[in-house]
């Protein structure tokens, strides 16, 4: 008797959904600047600088001392203290030994052993970047290679400048007397004014109204038009016809760079352009 072979029953099962876990980002918080242990130094700001000089160490009604705590929203009173840790009164601790800040002949050099004191001056005091700042190489570098780029683009701006801007540029720096002046001496002075102030320097050689204003000096000192005494009025002068009024508290010459720019004045630019050619 054959031997009947039983079909596997085949189970069906639902298609179960696929999980897909997510992953947990973190967010980084950004990084505090490390406070760095050295030596610093501290300058007072602007030229006067007297033989001694004492800035507020501690707080008081005639000469507020106060750090305002931004997190927390709170103002909290500061306190130089030789024999304390921190400059912030309230984590002060016992009696307080108060020391003098002096600054000789426009500086104080804190060694680093004076954490207190740095932390003070350097993170605390309300007069930190406007009565004296800290010494910083670095920064003190990088503000010297820009002022050195700056005055090389202004030289070699000056260098291959026109004469008739060059001496657009000097009238402003040297008013009437760059007319009295020859074309070598014009770019020696030219070059001078770049090396001494580039920042200036570039800004007149971008301004357009600086040689229309220099047009409008030639044009007077040519005679071909007049200036009234008062400084108000602009008029031809071979007839007396009024060109412009001057407005109220401007200066002549820049309203009149700023009247040849428009209709009626570009006409007025051009025939004095033939006149002075």
């Amino acid at each position: 008797m054959a031997k009947k072979v039983q079909a596997e029953k085949t189970v069906e099962v639902a298609p179960q959904p696929i999980v897909v876990e997510k992953k947990q980002t973190i967010k980084k918080e950004p990084a505090k600047p490390k406070w760095e242990i050295k030596d610093r130094t501290y300058i007072l700001k602007g030229s006067f600088t007297p033989l001694t000089y004492t800035l507020p160490s501690r707080h008081s009604v005639k000469y507020p001392l106060l750090w305002f705590d931004n997190e927390n929203g709170v103002q909290k009173e500061l306190r130089y203290a030789t024999n304390q840790n921190s400059p912030l009164v309230e984590e002060q601790n016992g009696q307080s030994t108060l020391g003098h800040i002096v600054f000789n002949n426009g500086t104080l050099f804190v060694p680093k052993e004076k954490q207190n004191l740095q932390k003070l001056l350097s993170l605390y005091h309300p007069a930190l970047n406007n009565k004296y700042f800290e010494f910083n190489k670095v920064a003190v570098a990088n503000n010297d290679l820009v002022d050195l780029e700056l005055e090389i683009e202004a030289l070699n701006a000056a260098k291959s400048m026109e004469i008739d801007q060059a001496e657009a540029i000097l009238r402003v720096e040297i008013g009437s007397e760059v007319s009295k002046m020859t074309s070598r001496e014009i770019k020696r002075d030219l070059l001078m004014f770049a090396k001494k102030n580039a920042s200036l320097f570039i800004e007149l050689a971008n301004d357009e109204n600086v040689q229309l204003r220099n047009f409008a000096v030639k044009a007077t000192e040519a005679g071909i038009i007049n200036l009234s005494p008062d400084k108000r009025t602009f008029t031809w002068a071979t007839n007396g016809r009024k060109l412009m009024t001057v407005p109220f508290d401007e200066h002549p010459y820049s309203a009149m760079a700023a009247f040849f720019k428009t209709d009626e004045g570009i006409e007025v630019f051009k025939s004095v352009e033939k006149k002075l050619s």
